[in-house]
């Protein structure tokens, strides 16, 4: 017993020696200990510039990343989502709810698809949220162009936060941008700066695409917003956001009731089994506890089944399939 406790001894003095000098190996290896120590990393994990794509398109229209404004641009803005963690989380949450209802309209009315990212970085997909110059909804539309594409705008009903009639107003705007420029990165701009500066600034500095024009950097940072976020929504994982089903907010079921007269918003929805707050949550076009309704019809979402108002089941419902790990 005492032979093997001295062999054990022996053993971890050799195995002590041994690491001592490795590590002192490693240190005297260096012709400066102090420069080694400094230039160590500070932080527990690293950052790394997410790759540029080797080729890049937007609503069937190439874009040429080997010129240097175009491929710096569009990496300020793939560097700025991909580490806007919370922010880019939230998208790809709420896409999956609203993504549903958007594509279909911009297929019928013939807009890429693309478009739906336009969304996105207008608002969010916050149907609420309104801007600092009164600009209100998922498309953020000014009240005079909510009015000119034909939303209706009330004291007590603002259809710019009316998900399909803004995205079938947007759709116009749209539309009619194409006719005026034949591309979409033009279109694009032109929903930032408006149509009169972008036609104006095309006439002005001799080109034919807002890709080529010297503009203020809100409008000129637009389309490579659109450009990168839609990279990221279409390769997730590539960038970083490891996804589950679980966490993607459902799309909510609901029925429609036709309401043609004046009524009282807080006693209709508790006549329908619910708060005035989730009939709101709902229908966020409404802006008053008072539906005035001036001879129109109006359609009021319900919820098909209160167990759509809950999340007692996890979410199985997945609008992207690439948006997600197994």
């Amino acid at each position: 017993m005492y032979k093997i406790r001295l062999l054990n001894k022996q053993i971890l003095r050799i195995v002590f020696v041994g690491l001592a000098g490795v590590i002192a190996g490693v240190f005297i290896s260096s012709n400066d200990s102090r420069k080694v120590k400094d230039e160590r990393p500070l932080v527990s994990y690293m950052v790394l510039s997410p790759e540029i794509p080797s080729s890049l398109s937007f609503a069937g229209e190439q874009i040429d990343l080997t010129r240097q404004h175009v491929r710096e641009a569009f990496d300020r803005e793939l560097c700025a989502f991909t580490y806007l963690h919370a922010t880019t989380l939230l998208l790809f949450k709420r896409a999956n709810r609203y993504f549903p209802v958007i594509e279909p309209i911009l297929k019928k009315y013939g807009i890429p698809d693309d478009f739906k990212y336009l969304a996105v970085i207008e608002s969010y997909l916050d149907v609420r949220v309104s801007s600092p110059v009164h600009a209100v909804g998922m498309w953020q539309f000014m009240e005079a162009t909510g009015k000119e594409f034909g939303l209706v705008i009330t004291p007590t009903v603002d259809e710019r936060c009316h998900v399909e009639k803004a995205t079938i107003a947007a759709c116009n705007y749209l539309r009619k941008a194409y006719g005026r420029y034949g591309n979409w990165v033009s279109v694009a701009a032109s929903y930032n700066a408006g149509m009169g500066r972008i036609t104006s600034e095309l006439s002005n500095q001799a080109v034919n695409n807002a890709i080529d024009l010297w503009l203020v950097d809100e409008t000129t940072r637009y389309p490579y917003r659109i450009m990168a976020i839609k990279q990221i929504f279409e390769n997730p994982y590539r960038y970083g956001f490891v996804l589950k089903a679980g966490i993607l907010y459902k799309p909510i079921k609901t029925k429609g009731m036709s309401v043609s007269t004046d009524i009282n918003l807080i006693a209709f929805a508790r006549q329908n089994g619910i708060t005035y707050a989730e009939l709101r949550r709902l229908n966020p076009w409404l802006r008053s506890t008072k539906l005035i309704t001036n001879g129109k019809t109006h359609i009021l979402l319900l919820p098909e089944n209160m167990e759509e108002l809950y999340y007692r089941r996890p979410n199985t419902f997945v609008h992207d399939s690439r948006w997600v790990v197994n």
